[in-house]
């Protein structure tokens, strides 16, 4: 029996942080809309297109859910998704009262090209966290950005985030035309795009810019820059963003993102599987966060609601494991191969500091700095000091912003690290270091 017929049956689910197309009702709060999406869907995962993980980014209020709403209503005109409405990506109450998103929502819609899992990411400062977690299972992304503001604070952040978690290209949406009537306005704002793609790295003069209003689209009106749109944006969309190559020969790695309970057939650990295949009934072992790692099985898995035999790089998954209890899976934790991937605590890494004008630190830190450390999905608390020996160690020396450094950290739980892992650093709500772990020390 599926997790969804599971959960139909039980009419019961334990609690999660995200909406996930594995799982669209792992808290309360979703759970009428996992009922009623699971009457809906069919009972097997079809791998007939190319398979692509996109998001919408951007400021908070420049229209990123109702952009997704609006490609699922086009699309579902099409039979290429099930119409969603605002209020069912923009789902938890706290979200509805205060008009934002706050958890990354996951979406499954195709084109006639491509099956897109899109993941709808928070705008709000406050959650720019859960962003980072969306942002790394993406390709490729749509930034959208109010043609009445231009570019804000969280338009500039997400660009770096996803520069930093090697989204390659980006699509722009200007939307909100409808409220412009002068054209030099558009204009501007699409000159200050390009501008803004380019300082991240990005390919600002050749990226598509797509000017409409999701709105319209939503509701119908003006097609001319409402459903003609859509579809031009998702047409630069299939032709600019690149199909990814899987890494399916290295074996299975799946970092966890959430974790849910199923009553009478065990715990669900769901993600974003980073490569590798792995069939039902393997084995399997979580490593992360406890000095051992957890030897499981694999009795079930489910890729957007739909049962499968495997799972491959690329997917987003459930996985249903035997024997685990749901206080002894974590978010952060790794599902592997066996005797693939140990646990480290202190490792050497490379960094770059961001400046104050990119949203960083005003000032310098020094020894025993303590801030926050997000890699894959995980968020730990770390410490960064001078190698030993070092001059900047021999001196006393300031890391300040605009720095590339190298520096090791000491994180307060062991996690799977790799030489060559991107991770950033947090602190204070905010973005102030980016980098790559060089050498494992411990």
């Amino acid at each position: 029996m599926s997790f969804a017929r599971q959960l139909l049956r039980t009419g019961r689910a334990v609690r999660s942080s995200a909406y996930n197309p594995v799982h669209s009702a792992l808290n309360g709060r979703g759970q009428a809309q996992f009922v009623n999406a699971a009457r809906c869907y069919a009972t097997a995962f079809e791998r007939s297109k190319p398979h692509v993980n996109i998001g919408t980014i951007g400021h908070v209020d420049h229209g990123k859910t109702t952009l997704t709403a609006a490609i699922t209503k086009r699309q579902a005109e099409k039979g290429y998704a099930n119409f969603l409405e605002y209020g069912a990506i923009d789902k938890a109450p706290e979200e509805r009262k205060r008009g934002i998103t706050i958890s990354s929502a996951h979406i499954e819609y195709a084109t006639d090209n491509r099956h897109y899992a899109h993941v709808d990411c928070p705008g709000h400062a406050d959650y720019i966290k859960n962003m980072i977690t969306g942002a790394a299972s993406m390709d490729g992304a749509i930034i959208v950005v109010a043609a009445s503001d231009g570019q804000m604070p969280q338009t500039r952040e997400h660009l770096l985030l996803a520069r930093q978690v090697g989204v390659q290209r980006i699509v722009v949406f200007v939307n909100k035309v409808d409220a412009i009537e002068d054209k030099e306005m558009l204009e501007l704002v699409e000159m200050e795009m390009r501008e803004l793609l380019s300082s991240y790295g990005f390919e600002g003069d050749d990226t598509p810019i797509v000017m409409g209003s999701a709105l319209c689209a939503l509701e119908n009106r003006q097609p001319e820059i409402g459903v003609e749109q859509i579809d031009n944006l998702l047409k630069h969309v299939d032709e600019w963003i690149p199909t990814p190559e899987r890494d399916l020969d290295k074996p299975f790695l799946m970092s966890v993102e959430d974790v849910f309970s199923i009553p009478g057939r065990g715990t669900v650990a769901s993600g974003r599987v980073e490569r590798g295949v792995l069939k039902k009934d393997s084995e399997v072992e979580l490593v992360g966060k406890n000095a051992a790692p957890i030897k499981t099985k694999v009795t079930d898995i489910e890729t957007f609601k739909k049962s499968c035999d495997f799972s491959q790089a690329g997917d987003n998954s459930g996985l249903l494991l035997r024997g685990v209890k749901r206080d002894d899976v974590q978010r952060g934790m790794v599902i592997c191969v066996p005797g693939s991937q140990k646990s480290h605590k202190k490792f050497l890494v490379s960094m770059y500091v961001l400046t104050k004008e990119e949203g960083g630190r005003h000032t310098g830190f020094g020894q025993n700095y303590k801030p926050q450390m997000f890699i894959r999905t995980a968020d730990e608390s770390a410490t960064l000091n001078w190698p030993e020996g070092s001059e900047g160690e021999k001196e006393g020396r300031m890391v300040l912003p605009g720095d590339n450094v190298e520096l090791v950290c000491d994180i307060h739980k062991p996690l799977a690290i790799e030489q060559g892992q991107r991770f950033n650093i947090r602190e204070g709500g905010r973005t102030v270091a980016t980098g790559l772990v060089t050498r494992i020390l411990e």
